[in-house]
Parts: structure tokens; sequence; C-alpha cells
């Protein structure tokens, strides 16, 4: 059972204490737990409180934290695949007689990834503390999340737009809009993340944000100014291909809809990264473009 202070064992209460965490941004997570926010590279430094219950001794086979990195696959429960593990020994086997604390220092951790809580995929980052006993160990975990700095790879110039007519035909054409009575227009951010390989792959969309950006027939050479904020919603950078386990994208998405109800749409991948400045913005990369607080789309550049 767990309780304010971290797992209760038979006769000891294990707590986790991060230095500074009380200073640190917190991060809510889908689960409503707030986790501190450290960067790549950051130390992980902190205390371990180990609270006898009762008066009566502990004894134990050693005493160990671990800074681990994981991903966990909800369509593959039970098994949570590394990408990181490192341990400190604690306490050498023997009895513990008194409440104690040991102090833990992991240094200058390498942060590959950024925390992530998708639809069917975690990326976590856990200190875990074992207190190993003959016939079951103490355990229990604390959740850090963490952001990084990275720019994007490959950021390619010229990427291919879909044109569709939806649940009737998906084709790529260019198409004369003097003779499409457009009703009226929408743009949405959406995020696609794809998860395991062959017969155990699972795609799953979700729509982040859609606007109505025109409403009625466009004058003929009109240009329609279009600003899209992303501070405001909960984006993540574009992951792909994490530890060969899941990938996350995101895409532009334009919807027109003619005098018919017929929905025509164009979309392109948007490249989301991080960058460092006195707000920690997100940023994307569309085909050379920045999509950002400043930026502006056109209607000819969609």
């Amino acid at each position: 059972m767990q309780s304010l202070f971290g797992f209760v064992g038979p006769n000891a209460e294990i707590e986790v204490v991060l230095n500074e965490e009380d200073q640190r941004k917190q991060i809510e997570t889908k689960d409503k737990i707030n986790c501190p926010l450290y960067f790549d590279g950051e130390s992980v430094t902190g205390k371990v409180q180990v609270r006898l219950k009762d008066g009566r001794k502990l004894e134990h086979q050693g005493i160990k934290v671990e800074f681990i990195g994981q991903i966990q696959l909800f369509y593959d429960r039970g098994n949570h695949y590394e990408f990181l593990s490192q341990t400190q020994e604690l306490c050498a086997p023997g009895d513990l007689r008194q409440s104690s604390t040991f102090e833990f220092d992991f240094k200058n951790v390498e942060k590959q990834y950024e925390s992530y809580h998708g639809i069917n995929v975690k990326l976590r980052y856990i200190i875990r503390v074992s207190v190993g006993r003959r016939l079951a160990d103490i355990s229990a975990e604390k959740e850090i999340w963490v952001h990084s700095y990275r720019m994007p790879a490959e950021i390619q110039e010229a990427i291919k737009m879909e044109v569709g007519i939806e649940e009737c035909l998906h084709i790529e054409f260019e198409y004369n809009k003097a003779k499409i009575k457009i009703k009226n227009m929408e743009l949405s951010i959406i995020r696609r993340e794809t998860t395991g390989s062959g017969n155990t792959q699972y795609n799953e969309s979700e729509t982040i944000t859609r606007f109505e950006i025109m409403d009625g027939a466009p004058v003929k050479g009109e240009t329609i100014p279009i600003r899209l904020f992303l501070s405001g919603f909960e984006l993540t950078p574009t992951y792909r291909d994490v530890n060969k386990k899941f990938s996350t994208r995101y895409y532009l998405n334009l919807v027109l809809v003619d005098e018919e109800n017929r929905r025509y749409f164009k979309q392109q991948e948007i490249t989301i990264y991080r960058v460092q400045d006195d707000s920690e913005e997100l940023k994307a990369i569309a085909g050379g473009a920045t999509v950002a607080g400043l930026s502006t789309f056109t209607q000819e550049k969609l």
C-alpha cells in the first residue's frame, strides 16, 4: 500500500526526496501526478529515507537506488523496455536498527529522450529504491519529467501534399480551385502515434486543436493570414522511431468544404522541437517554414 512517504513494507516506509524539488517546475501527467522537471545532461540528486516502524529492526540483503529510463507499451503489458539504467549501492547487507537516510547522486545523466505519456505508450524516467529481502524486496518509485533541447536531425525543404475527397477518393493532383464553390475552411493539428511493428503495429491519431479560418466563399486572389500559437496546446517534440519502439508525428490538416458538403483536405507533416529561451518555447518546421507565436501562414503556403 502506498502512503505519503512512499512504499509501506512489513516494518518500514521508504521516501525518495529530490534536492531542491520544491523549487522546480512541476509537470502534471495525464494520470494527474505532479513530476519535477529535469533537463538532458542535468544531475539527479537527493536522498532516500528509510523509516522503521514500531522500533523493529529491518533485516535486508542490501539497499540500492536506480535511475531508469523505460518505455511501456500498453499492448505489451508486463514488459518494460529500458534504454537507460544506472545503479548506486546505498547500504551493504545487514540490519537496520533505526531509521536511516542515504544520499544518492546521478551525475550529468544523459537523458536521450523527452518524457512522453501517449495513447498507447509511455516513456518514463523513474528513481527506484529497492531493499533486498529474503522473501520479497521492498521497493518505491518516484517519477521525474524530462525536457530536452534538440534540433531536428534533418529538415526536408520539400514535403509532398496529399489531396483527397473524404471516404471517396485519395489521390495526388493539381485542382482548378476556380471550379470549387467553397463554403468554409478549417485548420487542425493532428498527432499521430505509432507503436510496435508488423502485425503488432498500432496507429492512433488525435486532433490537438481545430479552428475555422474562413466562412463563406473566398475572393479570388485573397490572402488569409493565420497565426498558430503552439504554447496553449499539449504538444511534445516530434519523436521518430524512439528506441525502435514508437514514433509520434504532427501534421497540419487543411480542410475545405464545398456547397455540396464534400470535404477536400491537404495534409503536411510538421517537425516540432523545443528551443531554450525564457518561455521554453516549442516550435515547428513545415517545409522550411516555422510555425511559432510570431509566424504567419497564408492560404497559398498551405
